[in-house]
């Protein structure tokens, strides 16, 4: 095995362990006593709940998560990619077409390998915990939906990436690099009126107080918005939700039905403004600017490492755009792992930020502090992860440091 093998082997044992290590970590912090803060939304039981339910999703994911790398290593050791390679390359299709075939075909055995596992997860853990309302004609709907979706976005894209890398010379990740860019900018803005409608129904919100409040809101910090829509989250979960989609005038705020139904309207205008927050720093803007430079530093990476002949060895298969893409995303492994860090860490600064936004536009700390408690509470959130799952796994504080924070920020206002 040559060096491209052993930085690959190593680097998916280590992501691996340290996964493990993070479950361990947090796992060993659980305690059966309610957080002080906290003891106004969750009795004893509810928190055991909660314990429970952290539990049973860190066990399952262990197990998916192992099952995963033993498969991959299997397939690997035993031929799996050279065989299919073969097979593909035997044909008299043009490289675009094997290309698409070859990973389409991996696509697909990934996904079969990982249904039971979504349909444990969705049918026995989420229906355990009384999160699941999906039944299994929407499961099945979501999947031939999801799957459409996929062939007739991700295909030309995917077939775009071979054609460049193919034909396009040396500047061929430059070009692959401006077509994918433009087209996530262009799926930003169609997505929350095309697609995701394809999924759940936006229902304009109802005259009232809320959408009044709402309304004043948005326009005393002037912030435009093409409408003001209820999701109908509860037909897959009771989890809560809220979010932003789309860019410049086609930016709609959606509201899960669950989400309205237990937060009072000042604790939804809290919540909203938080997102607000993100918009108003410049935090999508900068997200955006961030994943555009990641895809340019992917694509010219991925120009020279499809140049390495010793990286097709370690497969057993010849050196092929379509191979190389494959081998690459796993080569590419540590480098992501340390971008998920940064980004993560990021992503928590921007969140308070958002926070902060929140406090000092609205003026209402203590609805801001009742809504994430009882997001809490009602999504049985873990209220004490380890400072290492917070470092390799979190997007947002852990809900007890913002809590800790506002009340901070209250302290200043007052």
């Amino acid at each position: 095995m040559n060096i491209y093998g052993i930085i690959i082997i190593t680097t998916l044992v280590i992501d691996y362990l340290l996964n493990l290590l993070s479950d361990i970590l947090t796992l060993s912090k659980m305690d059966n006593i309610v957080p002080a803060e906290m003891t106004d939304v969750y009795d004893a039981d509810r928190y055991a709940s909660s314990q429970s339910y952290t539990k049973t999703k860190m066990r399952f994911g262990f197990i998916a998560t192992t099952f995963n790398l033993i498969t991959l290593l299997l397939f690997w050791k035993f031929g799996g990619f050279a065989w299919l390679d073969i097979n593909i390359n035997a044909t008299a299709w043009s490289p675009i077409w094997r290309g698409l075939t070859y990973i389409g075909v991996l696509i697909l055995a990934k996904s079969i390998l990982d249904l039971p596992f979504s349909i444990y997860s969705t049918f026995v853990i989420e229906e355990r915990f009384g999160f699941n309302k999906t039944t299994v004609k929407t499961f099945i709907t979501d999947m031939i939906k999801g799957t459409i979706l996929g062939l007739a976005i991700g295909g030309p894209i995917l077939a775009g990436i071979l054609a460049f890398f193919t034909y396009a010379g040396p500047w061929a990740w430059a070009y692959a690099w401006l077509a994918v860019s433009i087209i996530s900018l262009i799926l930003q803005v169609v997505a929350p009126i095309w697609i995701m409608p394809l999924f759940n129904k936006f229902t304009p919100i109802d005259d009232g107080k809320l959408k009044d409040k709402i309304l004043k809101y948005v326009e005393r910090v002037q912030f435009k918005i093409a409408g003001i829509f209820i999701i109908d989250g509860s037909k897959r979960s009771a989890k809560s939700n809220a979010f932003f989609t789309g860019l410049g005038k086609y930016r709609r705020i959606a509201l899960f039905d669950t989400l309205v139904e237990s937060q009072s309207t000042d604790e939804l205008l809290a919540i909203l403004a938080h997102e607000i927050g993100h918009n108003k720093k410049g935090h999508i803007i900068k997200s955006t600017v961030i994943s555009i430079l990641h895809t340019g530093i992917l694509f010219y990476i991925l120009s020279i490492v499809l140049a390495k002949t010793g990286l097709f060895e370690v497969f057993g298969t010849m050196p092929s755009v379509h191979t190389g893409l494959i081998f690459f995303g796993l080569l590419y492994t540590p480098v992501e792992m340390l971008l998920s860090l940064a980004m993560n860490a990021y992503s928590r600064y921007n969140e308070r930020q958002a926070d902060t936004f929140a406090v000092e536009t609205t003026g209402m700390p203590d609805q801001m502090i009742t809504a994430l408690k009882k997001l809490s509470a009602h999504n049985l959130s873990n209220l004490r992860p380890h400072p290492f799952e917070v470092l390799m796994h979190h997007s947002h504080p852990p809900v007890l440091q913002r809590i800790k924070f506002i009340k901070e920020l209250k302290v200043n206002l007052d």
